[in-house]
């Protein structure tokens, strides 16, 4: 990336290091205990493959799926991995932002202060977040010596150990059955990736689409922030309070960035949505205690960690997140339920089959449109 008197607009090599000093430590095990977690769940991530691939029907008998390294870390290992993502899929933006930088009065100097303040700041919101991801399937994961990946795919699969046995204790789960719980999930997300090789280019251009559309002037982009502090702390220039506080994603973006980011939560919602109803589909088979699992993850998902917890999460719209899970899920549900698995596949088809984000909302739309059946509404008239 371009820099200014080697000044980047990121300074990510301090995201890492305020990241890793800031995150809480993981749960006390022993050395043997831990050596076992890791040699489980390797052996848990290669026996999802064959369980996801039966059930969803996604890969033709025979076929090979590209070799993916599944990468078990820990909470530091998994920030090294998201800064190294976060550099690969932001570096068109901030390469645009820092050349416009580099011609204002001053630029250097701000180059050099604000890559450093952004570092500190990214760091503290990995920190949040690293002590709460169980796995990952990293899309656009750079290659690299300590980070290996898929050179043709781009991917690789991140499982954190520490969270997983954190959550399996706090839920008082079947350790076994959790884990492998939780590797179906990731391996859907794998399957969903690999299997359909034209997901990760669409989904990179929209995300790219949203960037390159983002307000470049600091007095628009200020502006937007203060909008987003204020929905925030429920106030308005005028004293009034709003309905709904809204998190900064849904605030900072232009109406070019709301399309955009309408269509963006549309992918996601299936994709974790499918992700959800697989790891739920096949686990009565290979999870004797999936239903117990569900309730428990599900009023965890819901309480949160207290009031700081929350409101964190709102902020950084980690709650439309979950709202993703939930709508996804009912929509994949509702598809599979009306014209089976093979006829919910098709979505997989091309970008014109994915479900908009009014139909992820109402899946009969979506059958309509792609199965050009009547949908229930001209069915009732």
């Amino acid at each position: 990336m371009t820099s200014i008197g080697g000044a980047e607009m990121v300074d990510w090599n301090l995201a890492v290091a305020t990241a890793i000093r800031l995150v809480r430590p993981g749960p006390e095990v022993s050395r043997d205990e831990a050596r076992a977690v890791v040699a489980e769940l390797r052996r848990h991530a290669r026996t999802s493959e064959e369980h996801v691939r039966g059930f969803t029907g996604m890969m033709p008998e025979g076929t090979t799926l590209p070799d993916t390294p599944v990468l078990v870390v820990d909470r530091a290992g998994w920030v090294r991995a998201n800064v190294a993502g976060f550099r690969e899929l932001l570096g068109p933006l901030l390469a645009k932002m820092q050349d416009r930088r580099g011609g204002a009065p001053g630029g250097a100097v701000l180059g050099a202060v604000g890559g450093k303040v952004t570092g500190v700041e990214l760091g503290m919101l990995l920190s949040f977040l690293a002590s709460r991801v169980l796995g990952q399937y990293e899309t656009f994961a750079p290659v690299g010596a300590d980070l290996p990946g898929n050179p043709a795919t781009g991917g690789r699969l991140l499982l954190v150990a520490p969270n997983i046995v954190h959550v399996e204790r706090e839920l008082e789960v079947s350790p076994h059955d959790f884990r492998l719980w939780v590797c179906l999930h990731e391996e859907t997300h794998r399957t969903q990736f690999t299997a359909v090789p034209w997901l990760r280019a669409h989904l990179e251009g929209e995300i790219q689409a949203f960037l390159g559309a983002t307000e470049m002037e600091p007095g628009a982009l200020l502006e937007r922030l203060r909008e987003a502090v204020q929905s925030f702390a429920g106030a308005r220039p005028d004293g009034e309070r709003g309905e709904e506080a809204h998190s900064f994603v849904e605030l900072v973006q232009t109406p070019v960035q709301r399309e955009v980011l309408g269509r963006l939560t549309a992918v996601m919602s299936l994709l974790e949505g499918h992700a959800d109803f697989v790891m739920d589909g096949v686990g009565p088979e290979v999870v004797p205690s999936v239903a117990e699992i569900r309730e428990k993850f599900q009023q965890r998902r819901a309480s949160g960690a207290g009031r700081l917890d929350a409101a964190l999460r709102k902020l950084l719209g980690l709650d439309a997140k979950l709202r993703q899970y939930r709508d996804g899920e009912r929509f994949v549900r509702a598809v599979v339920g009306e014209v089976g698995m093979d006829g919910f596949n098709r979505v997989w088809t091309s970008p014109n089959t994915l479900p908009t984000k009014s139909e992820i909302a109402r899946p009969a739309d979506w059958v309509a449109r792609v199965h050009r059946r009547g949908s229930a509404r001209r069915e009732e008239g």
